[in-house]
């Protein structure tokens, strides 16, 4: 299927910002959670080096709470797309067991945080791709496209540059690195329609399928590991329809009843939905740090 104007627009721009982030960097590199946005992105950098391959390595940050569905589907998009895959995980709050059931934000900041800080140190990566757009949530919103970070990895929204005519400055000062995000400009429904349009395969957690599931904080929590899943005493584990609008750790990430079993027909529920896509992120309604906190700590 053709690209129409609008997303013909979109693509060439992050086209654009992948070629000028990459040529202004010494070690870059693009994080890859086998998400839609950040699945779509990597096809955008195929788009952008073809016949090459791109010049970075994916980086993905197992929080050791994925869905077994997410990790299959990252390993095959990576092998039967020419990338090479680095996957980092904090070995030692494995070891000591810790998990988003009891430790809540401390749990984010050390599988999700701490391990990305981590690696991008380790690889010495000074130009980071994120899949990241500014539709999702207030805080992503004040984000530039190419968003500067600290030495420590700390993001300070007073401390970004203008970006203006498409001019994107990725250079950075002594200890700094950059988040670069080509995607800011697009919505969800922009993300779905690329991926029809462009025939790109999603991870199938975003279609319907029947799946065990309890009902917790007003969703559906997929019981996506039996022996690790810490119920409560009044769930009941029952057989539902559902799909995700947004993937993270399978114990805080609510799906949705729904029948949409393609990409054309979760575009058609997509653009009639009345809810954000991040709803189904069960941590963002915690009464622990907002995303901007969590961002200024260095979570991506």
């Amino acid at each position: 299927m053709s690209l129409t104007g609008h997303l013909a627009q979109l693509e060439a721009e992050a086209v654009h910002i992948v070629r000028e982030a990459t040529a202004q960097a010494r070690s870059p590199v693009m994080l890859f959670s086998a998400g839609k946005d950040s699945t779509v992105l990597a096809h955008i950098a195929l788009r952008a080096f073809y016949p090459s391959k791109p010049p970075f390595p994916l980086l993905h940050i197992d929080s050791t709470w994925e869905f077994r569905d997410l990790i299959a589907f990252r390993d095959a998009f990576a092998n039967d797309n020419g990338f090479r895959l680095i996957v980092h995980a904090n070995e030692r709050g494995r070891a000591d067991g810790i998990n988003p059931f009891e430790h809540g934000d401390y749990y984010t900041a050390t599988m999700r945080t701490e391990p990305l800080k981590a690696a991008l140190d380790e690889g010495r990566f000074d130009i980071i791709f994120g899949g990241a757009r500014r539709d999702e949530d207030r805080s992503r919103a004040k984000e530039r496209v190419v968003s500067f970070r600290s030495s420590q990895h700390a993001w300070d929204p007073r401390q970004q540059r203008a970006e203006l005519w498409q001019l994107y400055n990725a250079r950075c000062a002594q200890g700094q690195t950059a988040r670069v995000f080509p995607l800011s400009n697009w919505t969800e429904s922009d993300v779905l329609a690329y991926a029809l349009a462009r025939d790109i395969p999603l991870a199938p957690l975003y279609f319907a399928a029947p799946r065990p599931v309890i009902a917790r904080k007003g969703t559906y929590i997929v019981v996506d590991e039996h022996r690790r899943m810490r119920f409560e005493p009044d769930d009941e584990v029952v057989e539902k329809t559902v799909r995700f609008r947004t993937l993270g750790c399978w114990p805080v990430t609510g799906a949705i009843e729904s029948d949409a079993s393609d990409i054309a027909s979760v575009l058609a529920e997509t653009r009639s939905a009345k809810v954000s896509e991040r709803q189904g992120r069960l941590g963002d309604g915690d009464a622990g740090q907002s995303l901007e906190e969590k961002k200024r700590e260095g979570y991506f």
